[in-house]
């Protein structure tokens, strides 16, 4: 019987730990297998290979005879084959059918029948015959689960694969071998991942659903499983149960006991001299003696003290601290603080009102010198814990780091700019004063020749000057206070627009050349009005013949104040800026047609200022925050300039076309290179009050700004072709000479079209030409 259950447990334990054998060879195999038919236990190993192939699905059979009991043919079938071959093996464990089918069995069986010796028959006859108390032995053993006290490691007793890493198959379309050496194939996973969706939306147990690798097959775990995964997760422990804080157990007591740990006698080398000792001591006698080794002095218990405050030296403790700071000092005591202090120190009645109406902060002394006939009349201070706490916060809340200072020369931070004799020629004087008009004079604009000049005033003219000889050619009266002045810039047009009120008029001056002005009269007169007029944001008016005597040709009505006009460069559009909210606050308008168009749908803010540009088809709106530049022909918004500043003022364009700036109320001055960025290039703080215009000349690196602070910044500003090299913005002069009236300075300015000269307009009333 010994033999048997030893010859039971030895295909099993093959076929859980001897699989890489099997996947090599059957030649194993089948030797166990004639070794355990030559011991008569041939029946029971297949009863154990029949038990593991037994499918999962089917009824739990009838308890079997035992093996003695049973007739020999069907102990015989049973030896031979389960009958269930390995293909259905395969698909009963949760795996793929791996393609063999039973005839190979039944060849294998029969080869291992024929193997076996003559032991093997003689022991099946001993079976055969009998014996009462062996048959009666064997029922009892298979009457218990063979499986009970299973010790081997396998999660599952259905893959027949072995206890080795799944990982090794990955690349594989099979999972393992079976006993006989043929491979066992993947589960088919035809679920998609809308399958997975559908399951995980109907299953109320998807979530504790987990895939078993070694049998590819879905289980759900149990509550306690479920328990056991969260307490891992948590850093529990896994056993419920278990009590990481038990009391500890003093296993040796700190009592005295009567009886010893050990009663063993006293060693021989316990008593006598170490020979080892004797030379260790020998050998530090002797480097004492040489002076290798310096006794101990007695240590001092005084405590030690050192100043803190003191200069250290460089070869006291702290002074070898690389990094150390010395604690700041306090002032020494003056006269003041003396309690007999000179005449001097004391203060008067009007002092004393005076020091304690200063914020203690502001005081040059923090209490009042007082004087006493001796020291002993002195009271205690009044103030000596607060300065003694205020002392110690010094002390502690002194920064103590060293703060690595780097020498350089504050001249070698300004950029080197080129000198303002180099850079001529700019205006440097004042050469004429236009005087004439009776109020400020809000705008002024040269002729495109450089040889006229027109102002507009609150006084309710419009002048017009000779620049050379600073004559007033002309004084056009328009009943209202002139906000605009723009002078066509088409030298075959003798034109001049001005912005007064909700109107801007036209006028013809008929100053120089009088073939010019014939050809503009001519060019307003040739216009034939269309048979249906179409509905307009503005009205076109005729001049009546007295309007005409006084140079006036068209008036254009608007119904809200006008604040700015500016012509195209091309002399036939004129743009307007009205002081009304809304998308109608920007109107362009064509002089030969005769037509005024809206040309945004909706606002974007309080229009400042608008400018067309100088070479492309763009349109330049100011708003008090932005400037947005506006592609007329794409009629869409190009782009955005941020300036940074409240609130943008004025806005000139340069003749190129790539660089722009603007004046802000702030007193800033903002340079934008359109090709760089849409942020300020530079932004110059030159002025100290607000700026009222800016302007470029068109032919020399000029520009220029004015501030009510009365003064005229000239700056040069060259701007490379080569797009690699920034723009050099140098100022070069401040001019003066408007005087302030009513916190207004210089108003308005504009550069002479050829020279190098610049006109200013005030709120003194004056024109000046700075030459």
């Amino acid at each position: 019987m010994g033999r048997a259950r030893m010859g039971r447990a030895g295909p099993r334990v093959l076929a859980a730990r001897s699989l890489p054998e099997v996947a090599v060879s059957r030649g194993p195999v089948r030797h166990s297998m004639a070794g355990a038919r030559d011991l008569g236990l041939v029946a029971p190993v297949a009863r154990g290979l029949s038990a593991k192939r037994r499918p999962a699905f089917e009824p739990e059979p009838e308890p079997e005879k035992p093996f003695l009991l049973r007739d020999p043919a069907s102990s015989h079938g049973d030896g031979s084959d389960s009958g269930v071959s390995d293909s259905e093996e395969s698909v009963f464990s949760g795996l793929e059918d791996s393609g063999s089918d039973s005839s190979e069995d039944n060849d294998d069986g029969g080869e291992d029948d024929i193997s076996c010796d003559k032991g093997h028959s003689r022991t099946e006859g001993q079976a055969q015959t009998g014996s009462p108390g062996l048959g009666t032995e064997m029922v009892r053993s298979s009457s218990r689960d063979e499986y009970q006290e299973d010790s081997s490691d396998e999660e599952d007793i259905r893959n027949t694969v072995g206890n080795v890493p799944l990982e090794w198959y990955d690349d594989f379309p099979h999972v393992g071998y079976d006993l006989d050496g043929r491979r066992i194939y993947k589960p088919l996973r035809t679920r998609d991942e809308l399958d997975q969706f559908l399951d995980k939306m109907d299953d109320p147990d998807f979530w504790r659903t987990v895939q078993d690798r070694m049998t590819g097959r879905d289980l759900r775990l149990t509550d306690e499983q479920v328990a056991l995964v969260q307490r891992l997760q948590r850093g529990q422990f896994g056993d419920m149960g278990f009590n990481p804080y038990e009391p500890a157990v003093d296993f040796f007591s700190g009592d005295v006991m009567i009886h010893p740990v050990t009663n063993r006698p006293a060693d021989k080398r316990s008593f006598i001299p170490s020979l080892v000792e004797k030379e260790k001591v020998s050998r530090m006698v002797h480097a004492i003696k040489m002076g290798w080794i310096q006794p101990r002095r007695p240590r001092d218990s005084t405590p030690s003290f050192y100043d803190l405050w003191a200069q250290e030296d460089p070869n006291a403790v702290l002074g070898r601290h690389r990094m150390h700071v010395p604690a700041p000092k306090l002032a020494l005591p003056g006269h003041a603080e003396s309690y007999n202090p000179p005449p001097e120190y004391l203060l008067s009645e009007e002092e004393r009102l005076a020091w304690g109406q200063q914020e203690p902060g502001e005081r040059k002394l923090n209490f009042l010198p007082q004087k006493f006939p001796s020291l002993r009349a002195v009271p205690a201070y009044s103030r000596f814990i607060q300065e003694r706490f205020e002392r110690c916060l010094d002390l502690y809340l002194c920064p103590r780091q060293r703060k690595m200072r780097v020498n350089v020369d504050p001249e070698d931070l300004i950029p080197k700019l080129p000198r303002p004799r180099d850079l001529q020629p700019f205006p440097t004087c004042q050469a004429l004063v236009y005087r004439g008009h009776s109020d400020l004079v809000r705008c002024l604009s040269v002729s495109p020749g450089g040889q006229w000049l027109a102002s507009g005033s609150d006084d309710g003219s419009l002048r017009l000057w000779e620049v050379a000889t600073a004559r007033c050619m002309k004084t056009v009266p328009v009943g209202g206070v002139v906000r605009s002045v723009a002078w066509n810039p088409n030298p075959a047009i003798c034109l001049v627009a001005a912005a007064l009120d909700d109107t801007v008029l036209l006028l013809n001056p008929a100053l120089g050349d009088r073939l010019l002005v014939s050809s503009t009269d001519q060019l307003l007169g040739a216009f034939t009005p269309p048979e249906e007029p179409a509905l307009q944001p503005a009205q076109w008016l005729e001049a009546t013949e007295e309007e005409r005597q006084r140079s006036l040709r068209l008036r254009i009505c608007h119904g809200k104040p006008v604040t700015q006009v500016t012509w195209h460069r091309h002399g036939d559009y004129l743009a307007v800026v009205l002081a009304t909210p809304g998308h109608t606050q920007v109107l362009i308008h064509q002089l030969s047609r005769r037509r005024s168009q809206s040309p945004f749908r909706r606002s974007h803010g309080q229009v400042q200022c608008v400018a067309f540009h100088p070479t492309r088809p763009f349109l330049l709106v100011a708003s008090q925050r932005s400037v947005r530049v506006y592609h007329l022909l794409r009629q869409e918004l190009t782009k955005k300039l941020m300036p940074n500043c409240k609130w943008v003022s004025s806005m000139a364009v340069h003749p190129a076309g790539d660089n722009i700036i603007c004046g802000s109320y702030d007193s800033k001055l903002v340079w934008f290179d359109l090709d760089l960025s849409t942020k300020p290039y530079k932004v110059l703080r030159h002025h100290k009050k607000a700026l009222r215009a800016v302007a470029f000349h068109p032919r020399y690196p000029l520009f220029a700004s004015s501030s009510d602070d009365g003064t005229i910044i000239v700056c040069h500003g060259m701007v490379y072709n080569d797009l690699l090299q920034n723009p050099l913005l140098v100022p070069v002069k401040v001019l003066k000479g408007h005087t302030l009236t009513r916190d207004l300075g210089v108003l308005d300015v504009a550069f002479h079209p050829t020279q190098p000269w610049i006109f200013s307009s005030g709120a003194d009333g004056t024109i000046r030409l700075f030459t």
